[in-house]
């Protein structure tokens, strides 16, 4: 099972067995559409399915309760791990709208510049993002925009890009 990170438990939420979750995803409503999801167990990595029983919102965070567990003496061994689906469950995404973990790794390249590096990280920096390429400049960043970012394909595993003057060290 390829398993995509969503949320980290921080708290416990009452009495009865809410817990906290800081969601680690840019669409809080995907949380309301799960039916379960997967919590690791950060000492020995073991990965346990948890269905749940309901969510819902609070000061920015998720509120979760997992079927089955209806007291905070049941969830406390859960605090601090991370939470994750199935890559099966992923929405679709919009046109040009593509999944951090599928762009880590692509091979950046410019017509004029030929191969520039690998995209290594994704800065998500308010409504923009900027990809981080190490290879052969350097460290390059590039904003996430489509007069930079001109063709992504996944498949292939490459990413085309027009750069300006300045981008490159």
């Amino acid at each position: 099972m390829e398993k995509i990170l969503i949320g980290q438990i921080i708290n416990f939420h009452g009495i009865k067995g809410g817990l906290k979750v800081r969601h680690l995803t840019d669409d809080l409503e995907r949380f309301y559409d799960l039916d379960y999801l997967y919590i690791e167990d950060p000492k020995t990595t073991e990965v346990r399915r948890f269905d749940i029983e309901r969510v819902q919102s609070h000061k920015g965070f998720i509120i979760m309760y997992l079927k089955g567990y209806h007291s905070l003496n049941e969830v406390e061994y859960l605090k601090n791990r991370y939470l994750y689906i199935e890559k099966t469950q992923r929405k679709a995404l919009e046109e040009d709208t593509y999944f951090i973990q599928d762009l880590i790794g692509l091979v950046v390249e410019s017509e004029k510049e030929g191969r520039i590096g690998v995209l290594e990280d994704v800065i998500q920096a308010g409504s923009s993002e900027v990809y981080i390429i190490r290879g052969e400049y350097g460290e390059v960043m590039i904003p996430a925009a489509k007069e930079f970012i001109k063709e992504v394909d996944i498949e292939k595993g490459r990413m085309k890009v027009q750069l300006i003057e300045g981008m490159l060290p």
